[in-house]
């Protein structure tokens, strides 16, 4: 992630507000030192909604990425960003292309973060995982094989339903 990137990406928080993506690293090293011996979590997570104009916006899609921090057995923080792409109307007929646009957003973020994160963390190494929105159960479990192989391919740890809430819930939530 070049500084550009930095410089205009925001994240928000429930907590913190709005952030630069600098400052929210800070935010996850200061959790993390909080309690440097507890067993962390970090997620990845997209979800996106298909918006008209009779909702009072423009039409397109609203994608939500999700970073969530996960302290085991004490909860965690989370952070988003939220975009609204008017490239992307018509994805609500196609399930697939829209679970890979979700699924490619956490990837491509992920490739650009992590490196970055891991450089500001003072030796802390959480592991980390790729929630996708895909279960065994409706529609998008045609695509979990498909989607968890572009995840693995990476090299990280797909989560799928009932265990991604990154994307099911944390992501899910903002795209309102």
């Amino acid at each position: 992630m070049d500084s550009s990137d930095s410089n205009n990406s925001f994240f928000y928080s429930q907590t913190y507000g709005k952030m630069l993506i600098v400052e929210m690293i800070a935010k996850i090293r200061n959790f993390l030192d909080s309690d440097p011996n507890s067993e962390y979590l970090l997620v990845i997570g997209s979800d996106s909604k298909e918006t008209n104009k009779t909702l009072g916006q423009k039409s397109g899609v609203i994608l939500v990425t999700a970073v969530t921090v996960h302290r085991k057995g004490t909860g965690g923080i989370y952070f988003y960003k939220k975009e609204h792409l008017n490239e992307f109307r018509g994805l609500r007929e196609n399930l697939r292309n829209r679970i890979y646009m979700e699924t490619s957003a956490s990837l491509i973020f992920a490739e650009k973060f992590v490196p970055i994160l891991k450089e500001n963390l003072n030796g802390h190494s959480p592991r980390l995982e790729i929630h996708v929105d895909v279960g065994e159960h409706g529609k998008s479990r045609a695509t979990i094989k498909e989607v968890v192989g572009m995840v693995t391919g990476y090299g990280y740890v797909a989560k799928t339903k009932p265990l991604s809430y990154g994307a099911s819930n944390v992501a899910d939530r903002h795209t309102k």
